[in-house]
């Protein structure tokens, strides 16, 4: 199964993309991620997409759009996989129907702004492994070590509340307008993102298995 999520960042995209990665057996593909590793190992991409990721800008289309098409060439994608952060614009979404490839369920996640501005500046990171905890719904044991690994956890500059305001006027005017894209084509769910994740999680497995 192909399976895409949308929504703003901070709405909890990535949390039920693991999820979802966990109950199918499908790899998740974060477009995030991938260009994080590229910056953090200063490769020539990397380097072109650090001035974008810093100012909350959106990294550019043809650079996103080669990584992803390498990335679902790969074996473990050959029996479905999962889209979290790509496609980010129209534009980007038109490109992955002239790939050839077509959804089989596009999750909407909807929160409002001012939760996710609360939700991302409580957000925390482990440099070292990647685990993210959060410092009022997911707090590491000590709330200051990654329970993993043990590294310090930190907060990453574009979760900060004056960055995140910056990337959700973003995220409305380029990403957005994605949600008529694909509910024309009959296959978009809106799921209201929970106070509790796992109530979000319980919907969004509704809204998927609806659509299988």
């Amino acid at each position: 199964m192909k399976i895409m999520f949308l929504g703003a960042p901070g709405a909890g995209k990535g949390t039920q993309a693991k999820h979802t990665s966990e109950r199918l057996g499908i790899p998740a593909i974060s477009t995030g991620e991938i260009i994080r590793a590229a910056i953090k190992n200063g490769t020539a991409m990397g380097r072109a997409a650090k001035a974008y990721a810093d100012s909350g800008a959106l990294v550019p289309d043809e650079v996103v759009i080669g990584i992803i098409k390498e990335r679902l060439e790969q074996e473990d994608c050959k029996n479905g996989y999962i889209l979290d952060g790509f496609p980010r614009t129209v534009v980007q979404a038109k490109a992955l129907d002239a790939m050839g490839i077509e959804m089989d369920a596009v999750i909407s996640i909807e929160v409002s702004d001012d939760n996710i501005i609360s939700r991302m500046d409580g957000r925390r990171v482990c440099a070292k492994c990647g685990r993210t905890y959060h410092l009022v719904s997911l707090p590491s044991k000590d709330g200051v070590h990654c329970d993993d690994c043990g590294e310090t956890l930190t907060q990453r500059r574009d979760d900060c509340p004056e960055v995140v305001a910056d990337r959700l006027k973003v995220y409305h005017e380029q990403t957005e307008p994605l949600k008529d894209y694909y509910q024309s084509k009959g296959k978009m769910k809106v799921v209201v993102g929970q106070d509790r994740v796992e109530d979000t999680t319980r919907l969004t497995d509704e809204a998927i298995d609806s659509l299988r």
